[in-house]
């Protein structure tokens, strides 16, 4: 395979941060090429220097062995590098045509013929086996058929290099699928392809070698087939990982929460299941079992319309969040980004804003208490920052993940429901994460753990409630666990 891209000894500084440090990257036509790296690393400082979205200070970048100067986001373009960003850069009020030709439009007398637009796009969308209307608007597809459309566009305007950050973080097992095949066809046709994912399980799949970065500094290139699970997390944090998973409580016998037959009206069909004192509960199931509206319709977020949920053996029916926190359960949500953080405001703010009340005695806020109380969960969560007024958003997404369970934690002392804990943050923060929910298991916490990473299911549940179309189907003992049997409850067809 010919060198397509070659990225050398790119140096790039902000005030006070050295983010990349004489780094190297090179991409092979029709090659798969992992980045890996901790948050922090330098991973999305070196894509946005590729996509000219940053300058760098020092350092070439050759395409097809000849040297480019990228100043801008159209000089990448113009240098057919296209990046698919995590959140994706589409306008969902537009048609699918509208967006894939979206600044490339062919107009005649400054008329666009739209009809010919989507004839063009529909032909596209035909070849990448994508079955849908190219007159649809796009924020009618699902969250994969986006990204697939994102993918066409990079297409129609020649992109050879295709940047995909995080691309199945929000996908279900179907879905990723479906975009691995779409990647193996971009092989085919010579594409390069830089991936970045903190799934580590989906590298022996998708890569064909893998490139590690540490604290801004290139640590090592290997083929996919010498790169083991440990050999690559040793690389990323320097050292050897003693204990990625971290289970060492068992559970009570103590009954908690008992929930029967719950039903929404809309996604919760019939859920059952109990929780225990001290226990670790997974959830498992497809992307759209019903797993999320499940804890929210527990939780007072949404309408039960019947059922029965009791709490220390009394029924309970919570009409608000705060009736929930004011019964000691918790929600960390599953979208941290749109519904989980403030991020204009400090760790402080975000730590305490659902508490406030504790911090009010006599009509006067008690700020040196709430400096306290934040300050202690900022110790116990072991959290990376430089001070408690620091922006949230300037944190790394595994850090933004501790304070968002320090202000549950702060909130709630029986129950803690963790919808997709470990989405987006590295191999480092997975593993302090799970230390964390064993600690608060081993002090008789209950925790629910929504996941749809099998692995940390396995290893970190003490059982696995799976669901299909809105239904428990099953409940599985922690020594039944096993990817196999999770998958055919998560599959199974409800009696209708």
């Amino acid at each position: 395979m010919s060198m397509l891209l070659q990225m050398k000894d790119v140096c790039k500084e902000f005030p006070g941060v050295k983010a990349l440090d004489n780094v190297q990257l090179e991409l092979r036509a029709g090659e798969v090429h992992a980045l890996l790296g901790e948050n922090g690393a330098g991973k999305s400082t070196l894509i946005k220097v590729l996509g000219g979205i940053y300058a760098m200070d020092q350092g070439q970048i050759l395409i097809d062995g000849k040297e480019v100067q990228i100043h801008s986001v159209e000089d990448a373009r113009k240098n057919g590098i296209s990046i698919i960003h995590q959140e994706l850069m589409m306008v969902p009020h537009l048609s699918i045509a509208e967006n894939i030709f979206l600044g490339q439009e062919n107009a005649k007398n400054g008329i666009i013929n739209l009809k010919k637009q989507e004839l063009r796009a529909q032909n596209l969308l035909d070849n990448f086996g994508l079955d849908v209307d190219a007159g649809t608007l796009l924020g009618e597809l699902t969250i994969a058929q986006q990204q697939m459309v994102e993918i066409v566009r990079a297409v129609s305007f020649g992109a050879k290099i295709i940047v995909m950050d995080e691309p199945t973080s929000s996908l279900s097992n179907k879905e990723v699928d479906i975009l691995f095949e779409t990647v193996e066809n971009l092989k085919k046709k010579n594409i390069g392809i830089i991936y970045i994912s903190h799934r580590m399980s989906e590298l022996d799949v998708i890569a064909d070698r893998v490139t590690v970065l540490r604290d801004g500094k290139y640590i090592a290139t290997l083929d996919i087939a010498e790169a083991s699970k440990e050999k690559l997390v040793s690389l990323m944090v320097g050292r050897e990982l003693s204990s990625y998973y971290t289970k060492t409580n068992t559970a009570s016998d103590e009954v908690i929460l008992e929930v029967e037959n719950l039903c929404d009206g809309k996604r919760v069909k019939s859920v059952s299941f109990d929780l225990r004192k001290g226990e670790i509960l997974g959830f498992a199931g497809l992307v759209g079992a019903g797993r999320t509206e499940t804890f929210q319709s527990i939780f007072g977020l949404s309408k039960k319309v019947s059922g029965k949920v009791t709490l220390d053996g009394k029924e309970i029916e919570f009409h608000s969040p705060i009736q929930a926190m004011e019964a000691g359960i918790g929600l960390v949500p599953e979208d941290r980004k749109k519904i989980g953080i403030f991020p204009a405001q400090s760790v402080r703010f975000n730590m305490t804003i659902g508490v406030l009340g504790q911090f009010l005695k006599n009509l006067r806020f008690d700020r040196k208490r709430e400096i306290a109380m934040t300050q202690e969960y900022i110790d116990k969560m072991e959290t990376k920052v430089s001070s408690m007024e620091q922006v949230i958003s300037s944190l790394s997404g595994g850090n933004q993940q501790k304070v968002i369970i320090g202000r549950w934690l702060l909130a709630a002392n029986r129950i803690l429901i963790l919808d997709e804990p470990t989405r987006g943050v590295d191999v480092v923060a997975k593993s302090e994460i799970y230390e964390i929910m064993n600690n608060l298991a081993a002090q008789g916490m209950a925790i629910v753990m929504i996941s749809s990473e099998l692995p940390e299911l396995i290893n970190m549940s003490d059982r696995v409630v799976v669901m299909s179309h809105g239904v428990s189907t099953g409940i599985l003992q922690r020594d039944e666990l096993d990817q196999e049997k999770i998958m055919m409850l998560a599959t199974m067809e409800p009696d209708a």
